[in-house]
């Protein structure tokens, strides 16, 4: 493959600038950036590439911040659940809590902003029931003896979370903790544009703002020992302060309530389904928000520099994906590459002129050590990424972290070489071009497009085994020939004819969540329209505990269209008879042990449903013909290549489809095709790192024998 350059940002130092130079040339970069802590070096301000410059636009200006600390960002926490044991109760704020990133806000009305509340009873506890010690830190409660009780308070955030992780993760020594200073305050907002200005006119050879990202950060809380004690990639908790919440107030005409963010303790996390009052936060925050996101967007574009934000850090209110994000008026996105959801996170935006991933590793110590494996890494990474690149691209790819740290490992260098060079060519040939889409899906959950692709990550890809089989659905979409779309219950009612150009929907995840709907189900206008779509001819696909909700005799609320349900202990003195296993269209690549993870729900098959696999009497996956559609049931959907060939054949099953199998097909899972008609091409991507072999369907279903190397990529003329 000849050497090509473009598309491609590495990250630099004061100490690393010859080498830069050389990797540059190496990896055919065309951009080169600072990471958080160094600074870039002046011998490369004349380089011929562009030059980012990471941004911050409410931290790194500590003296500000010192000056004016009634305008340092603040969140909400909620201390833990304490019992009284009579009839007072102390309760200390911070524990459990790193003293140096956070302290409490009694400089506002406590009385109005903080609420105490018996969780036994659920009630709000009255102003003069409580008082709070400033020098004991206590919160002091009248209660009833073994009710329990919580304070959620507001408090300062004097060290910023990003910046802490960044300093415990490299272990920074004596570095100076950056504090936090809220832009939408007056005084700091006027400021921070002239601070902006001043920024850009000290650096006139950035080309690039990478704004990181803007204003609130999600919500990220470290316990008493500096370890990770919270974290919600889309948590709202760090954009408040008494000074946003009477505009809020004002906005939709009721009182706030901390309650309204602190959600029990949840936090209103991704897997809680949204309350009112919690979404009408949200849409304000986020109008609020991109309106000084472009103020600082105008003035970068007026002094002639690219305006870039990171998808991730300060986020909140920037989500990409919610109408209005086109306004902020940004050039670009970049964000971290985790895996395929996080690929298509990143690429799917619109209202932007380029979108870039830094791909995994970070030059972090945590990895770049005697004992880590970058190149693994790096190989893991971008096999996956790639797959979903493959389906829509990415214009640029990257690395952060230190780059001094890299040198130390020529393999990872060098293996990185091929990975820019595969990145352009494929490039090249996908840009612009629509690919081949077997069947349009819709993954049906409360959050709809606003969360696409993201909507089960802790942060970026962070695996959590409660949630494997969502990941694992979205991760097999990321890369998978459909047309994937995410809509939400509201969707629904808002306009019933958003299902008229789908062929099947997805439904997954635990019950009584946000991926699955809860109550939502009970509402006659959703479930009506869902079944009519399916009895009219459409797929409908539920993957755990699709539905669930407990209530009309039922618990899955669309049993009669899955032709299953859990048994919850209600319905034991009903006999099954169903519990023949079957073979099948849709297992047919599949193994005799089909990996459905650890989703041991007990469920049993109604009659005239086809069992396909059963263990203990627990129905593992199922199918059902409803009306003149049909419906598939799995306990649970782990990602693997093996899995996402499980879901491709239920997806064009359920859409009647079965004929259409073999076209731009690979009769090996571990080898994938993806055609783009509009350009006359075709690839065939192996996605592991063995040999394999395989038989290639075209689009007219001929036919062609193929030996592939280790990771290989072959592209075809049509």
């Amino acid at each position: 493959m000849n050497q090509q350059k473009g598309r491609v940002t590495i990250p630099t130092d004061l100490d690393v600038i010859p080498q830069t130079l050389e990797l540059m040339e190496d990896w055919g970069a065309d951009a080169i950036r600072d990471c958080d802590g160094t600074d870039f070096p002046k011998e490369l301000c004349d380089v011929d590439a562009k030059i980012y410059s990471t941004y911050y636009t409410t931290r790194k200006d500590n003296q500000w911040a010192k000056e004016n600390p009634e305008e340092i960002q603040q969140m909400y926490v909620m201390t833990p659940f304490y019992t009284a044991d009579g009839g007072v109760l102390k309760i200390h704020l911070m524990k459990g809590l790193y003293p140096d990133m956070l302290t409490p806000n009694s400089r506002d009305d406590i009385r109005r902003w903080w609420e105490v509340i018996d969780r036994t009873t659920g009630e709000v506890v009255p102003v003069d029931k409580w008082s709070y010690s400033e020098e004991e830190g206590d919160v002091t409660i009248q209660t009833t003896p073994f009710h329990e009780y919580t304070v959620s308070f507001l408090a300062y955030i004097m060290w910023d979370p990003v910046h802490m992780y960044n300093a415990v993760t490299n272990d920074w020594q004596g570095v100076e903790h950056q504090m936090t200073f809220d832009v939408r305050q007056p005084k700091t907002h006027a400021y921070t544009m002239k601070r902006l200005r001043r920024f850009i006119e000290e650096h006139p050879y950035v080309n690039v703002l990478r704004f990181t990202t803007f204003f609130h950060q999600f919500t990220l809380i470290f316990d008493e020992m500096a370890r990770e004690k919270y974290v919600d990639w889309y948590g709202y908790s760090a954009s408040v302060s008494p000074y946003i919440l009477e505009q809020f107030e004002k906005e939709v005409g009721y009182k706030f309530r901390p309650e309204f963010i602190i959600d029990q303790g949840y936090y209103n996390n991704q897997y809680r389904i949204p309350t009112k009052e919690y979404l009408d936060f949200q849409a304000f925050q986020r109008r609020e928000v991109r309106k000084i996101a472009k103020e600082m967007v105008d003035i970068t574009h007026e002094c002639g520099k690219e305006a870039m934000m990171f998808l991730g850090d300060h986020w909140i209110g920037t989500e990409p994906f919610v109408e209005g994000f086109e306004e902020i008026g940004l050039d670009a996105v970049v964000g971290s590459v985790g895996n395929g959801s996080t690929l298509r996170l990143i690429s799917d935006i619109e209202g932007v002129k380029y979108t870039e991933g830094r791909l995994l590793p970070y030059f972090f110590p945590d990895v770049f050590n005697e004992t880590g494996d970058p190149v693994k890494e790096a190989k893991v990474n971008w096999v996956t990424a790639r797959r979903a690149i493959l389906r829509k691209p990415i214009d640029r790819i990257g690395y952060g972290g230190y780059l001094k740290l890299a040198l130390d490992f020529p393999d990872f260098i060098e293996y990185v070489k091929t990975v820019c060079e595969e990145f352009r060519t494929l490039y090249d040939n996908i840009k612009d071009c629509v690919p081949y889409c077997v069947k349009t899906v819709a993954v049906l959950n409360c959050w709809g497009k606003m969360r696409a692709w993201g909507n089960h990550m802790v942060h970026h890809a962070l695996y959590q085994k409660e949630n494997y089989f969502y990941a694992g659905v979205v991760e097999a979409l990321s890369g998978a020939p459909f047309d994937v779309r995410f809509i939400s219950f509201q969707d629904i009612l808002d306009d019933p004819k958003i299902l008229d150009d789908i062929d099947v929907i997805l439904n997954v995840g635990d019950a009584d969540t946000a991926h699955t709907g809860g109550e939502w189900w009970l509402n006659p206008e959703i479930s009506a329209a869902v079944r009519k779509f399916v009895y009219n001819g459409g797929g409908f696909i539920g993957i755990g505990e699709p539905s669930g909700h407990k209530a009309n005799g039922h618990f899955f609320q669309l049993s009669n269209v899955l032709g299953v349900e859990e048994e919850c202990g209600f319905t034991l003195g009903y006999d099954k008879y169903n519990w023949e296993s079957h073979k099948h269209f849709i297992t047919e690549d599949s193994s005799e042990e089909i990996d459905f993870g650890e989703n041991l729900k007990s469920i049993y098959a109604l009659e005239g449903t086809t069992v396909l696999v059963q263990k203990d009497k627990r129905v593992r996956l199922a199918v059902n013909e409803f009306g003149k559609g049909r419906a598939v049931y799995m306990c649970g959907l782990p990602y693997s290549f093996e899995n996402s060939r499980l879901l491709y054949r239920s997806i064009l099953w359920s859409a009647h489809d079965e004929e259409n199998l073999y076209k731009w097909f690979s009769s090996n899972y571990n080898v994938e095709v993806h055609a783009y008609v509009e350009n006359r091409k075709y690839c065939v991507v192996n996605n592991t790192y063995e040999p394999q072999e395989t038989v290639v369907y075209r689009g007219d279903g001929s036919s062609f024998h193929l030996s592939m190397d280790a990771n290989e990529i072959k592209w075809y003329e049509m």
